[in-house]
């Protein structure tokens, strides 16, 4: 069964800018002031989304990629599975952005993977070729950041972080106080008879993103600030369950990491990441288009799908990346896009099709 994620209701994040300066985040109030009542956030089984999804008719093979593009403004891509595997292009990529932006559509790329910030992501994007602005990258390091900043996460609290780099950086740029990270990845515990592990009891988030450097020490700080800390906050950038970190074989995600602190604390995660609506209620706001001319393109159901579905968007599931032609038609699967294609550069064979 596959499991979703609710936010109820929408958030506004911080417009990004082509500057990395924490002059990006001094205005998230105003900008946020609509919403700052909406962030309640909530996980659960797709079990109980029965009231927020209906049920959708079996999703279309595309065949008429013209028809699609005429009818949106903006196309919002995942990145993993959709622009790149690990550090490998997918086939036909720039040249597809390229016809898009020669038809005057707008390009937001949008990833749950927290390892870098939006700075580092467009260093990504340059060594591959692709030219992409900073302010058209939206990652869940930024998304975190961003949340704390919206509920005016107290700046003489500290924030512990099972995760990378990109998530560091987006909190420095905030202002935030934080410990953890990469540097804690060689850290071990002695265990001998009455040890006690000491915490930080000013820490007043834990923000729990993909680690590869994850171990036991950061299992058992992380449950610490949150089962003993007073107010504590268990935030996770995503819940991915696997990711593409070469072009050779799937990787264990995100999830694998939150799933290991909700299972010491027992505690569900606040998700920011996508299924969730936080970087869409932006995109509609900043652009000052309706949903209905966003199309979300993506390789996940559960992730990807959702956060269109969950924003009122057109969605397109490639198959490049996580999900088989097999799982989108299962009986067991109740995710259905509205369109299906094989992969992003399908626009351009299914363009020349149709004329």
């Amino acid at each position: 069964m596959l499991t979703s994620r609710v936010i109820s209701p929408s958030f506004l994040p911080l417009p990004p800018t082509a500057s990395t300066s924490s002059s990006s985040f001094s205005s998230l109030r105003t900008i946020l002031s609509p919403f700052l009542a909406k962030t309640q956030l909530s996980y659960t089984r797709t079990s109980r989304m029965a009231l927020s999804l209906t049920a959708r008719a079996a999703a279309n093979k595309l065949e008429n990629a013209d028809e699609l593009i005429d009818s949106v403004e903006t196309f919002i891509f995942d990145c993993d599975g959709v622009i790149w595997k690990g550090d490998k292009l997918i086939e036909g990529v720039p040249e597809t952005l390229d016809m898009l932006r020669s038809k005057g559509k707008r390009l937001v790329f949008v990833t749950n993977n927290s390892t870098k910030s939006r700075k580092q992501y467009g260093k990504k994007f340059e060594t591959l070729g692709l030219s992409v602005n900073e302010e058209e990258i939206f990652a869940s390091s930024f998304a975190a950041a961003a949340y704390l900043q919206s509920i005016d996460f107290p700046k003489d609290k500290k924030v512990y972080v099972i995760g990378e780099d990109g998530i560091l950086k987006e909190l420095e740029l905030a202002g935030f106080q934080y410990l953890g990270g990469p540097t804690d990845g060689d850290k071990k515990i002695e265990l001998k008879p009455g040890f006690l592990m000491e915490h930080d009891h000013n820490v007043g988030a834990v923000v729990v993103g993909f680690d590869r450097y994850f171990n036991y020490y950061k299992i058992q700080y992380g449950t610490l600030c949150i089962r003993e800390n007073p107010g504590c906050l268990f935030i996770a950038t995503n819940r991915d369950a696997v990711t593409h970190l070469t072009d050779a074989q799937e990787w264990a995600g995100g999830g694998s990491m939150v799933g290991a602190i909700r299972g010491s604390t027992q505690k569900e995660p606040l998700v920011v990441g996508k299924p969730s609506t936080f970087m869409m209620d932006y995109l509609s706001n900043k652009f000052g288009i309706s949903k209905s001319q966003i199309c979300m393109v993506g390789d996940r159901l559960d992730t990807d799908i959702l956060f269109g579905q969950n924003g009122g968007c057109k969605t397109l599931l490639v198959l490049s990346g996580v999900t088989s032609l097999e799982t989108l038609q299962s009986p067991d699967n109740s995710i259905q896009p509205d369109f299906y294609t094989s992969k992003i550069a399908d626009f351009l064979s299914l363009k020349a099709a149709t004329v």
